[in-house]
């Protein structure tokens, strides 16, 4: 057993929130019991995610993407007055860690998913949240979608405009299709994201490059499970993840 608080502050501190502005809060949302004997994790806020972590018994939720987002009505209308009940009700403290968990060099999600698709990180990218590297051989980008599927669980979309040999692949999981721009500015072959926007295939088409988006969800599941089983072995918790599959 561990005191929340001294939990969240630990949390905070080893992912530097202070240098990943965001636009939304990190950290501690929702305040719960004091004491925390169980850690469930998930990369979305949701009732149902708050209600499964009830029937596991545990005191603490930690999401990637929270309850709160700054563009977002202060209004608590029905679904999240029904969220905070689920919370309320089984006195679960909620925490939240966005930018500065796609960010982090050990536990993060672009860190994650680099070591999961084998590319060897050589520079920052995406305004220091994702990551640029190298194949230790290069591979056509059919090979580099392959190992998607495998490591993620489902079929990535691929729009295969660049060369035949990918050697050097930029990533940032989630929302990140904005940035194929500057990875074709940056001399990258391949572009590894969570999802495209509408205007995605023609960029690629004529910039040259592969763009691979393994899904917003699926790319940053990795995250949420290192920093929750970071802080159970810090702490002595029991943690688990709770997967709720989202195709987008």
């Amino acid at each position: 057993m561990a005191a929340r608080d001294e939990i969240v502050a630990w949390a905070d501190e080893y992912l530097d929130l202070a240098s990943y502005p965001d636009y939304g809060p990190m950290g501690l949302q929702v305040v719960g019991a004091a004491e925390v004997r169980k850690l469930l994790c998930g990369v979305s806020a949701s009732r149902e995610l708050f209600e499964r972590a009830a029937q596991a018994g545990a005191q603490m939720v930690l999401v990637h993407h929270g309850l709160f987002w700054e563009k977002e009505s202060r209004v608590v209308g029905p679904v999240l007055r029904e969220r905070l009940r689920a919370l309320f009700d089984a006195d679960l403290t909620l925490v939240a860690y966005h930018l500065a968990l796609d960010a982090h060099p050990e536990v993060g999600n672009n860190a994650l998913l680099c070591e999961e698709l084998g590319i060897e990180r050589e520079a920052r990218f995406a305004d220091g949240l994702g990551y640029g590297g190298r194949l230790p051989e290069p591979a056509p980008v059919s090979a580099v979608a392959e190992r998607v599927q495998e490591r993620l669980g489902r079929m990535p979309l691929v729009f295969s405009y660049g060369p035949e040999l990918v050697e050097r692949v930029a990533v940032c999981t989630g929302g990140a299709a904005r940035y194929l721009a500057q990875a074709a500015a940056e001399g990258y072959d391949c572009f590894v994201t969570g999802e495209a926007d509408e205007p995605t295939k023609h960029a690629a088409k004529e910039s040259g490059v592969h763009f691979v988006a393994g899904g917003h969800y699926a790319t940053e599941t990795l995250g949420v499970q290192a920093l929750s089983a970071r802080i159970a072995e810090r702490f002595d918790l029991a943690w688990e993840f709770v997967d709720l599959p989202n195709p987008v």
